[in-house]
């Protein structure tokens, strides 16, 4: 607010009810100006300035604004939205569309049933266990009975258990014993 200026050209836009009013971005960029010794001159030059950018992008925007919303035309369609299509095209796509359904929708003897990949069919599916059950009773007369499962290594047999039992018994007991001899 040095000089006075803000107020005022702000006073003077009121009296004359202008459409280019002082905003506050204007009164912003005066007080940031004024810190650095820019002359009166140089102050009011700016906003006018100012001003009319502002008045330049109003009438911009109002014939915008009056202007059709979106780009019209094959190449603006086809930068905003993508590809453009004639109405000719987009009937023949149409068309080969629905043409495409009804051959998938269609039954009867002209449509062969999908072919599945990938699966076995029933026939394949059958040989296969005719093979395995034959492989199995191959193992089954070979091995004779089934065999006994592995013994699990690390776990102790009641037998082992009381063996240890009684060394450590045993082993405590002498430690009682050759203690109380060397107690006075």
């Amino acid at each position: 607010m040095t000089h006075g200026i803000p107020n005022e050209l702000t006073v003077r836009n009121k009296v004359h009810n202008s459409p280019a009013k002082i905003t506050d971005c204007h009164t912003r960029q005066l007080q940031l100006s004024t810190d650095m010794d820019i002359s009166v001159k140089d102050l009011q030059e700016a906003i006018s300035i100012r001003q009319q950018i502002d008045n330049l992008q109003r009438r911009l925007s109002s014939l915008l604004r009056g202007a059709p919303q979106g780009p019209t035309g094959p190449t603006a369609r086809a930068i905003t939205r993508g590809r453009y299509f004639s109405p000719a095209t987009r009937a023949k796509l149409a068309a080969a569309a629905r043409a495409r359904w009804a051959r998938t929708r269609s039954t009867g003897a002209a449509s062969a049933p999908a072919k599945r990949k990938g699966q076995l069919t029933p026939a394949g599916r059958r040989k296969l266990s005719q093979l395995m059950k034959a492989r199995w009773a191959a193992r089954r007369k070979a091995g004779g009975t089934k065999k006994a499962p592995a013994k699990k290594r690390g776990a102790l047999t009641a037998a082992g258990r009381k063996r240890l039992s009684d060394l450590m018994k045993a082993r405590w007991a002498a430690r009682r014993r050759g203690g109380a001899k060397s107690r006075p």
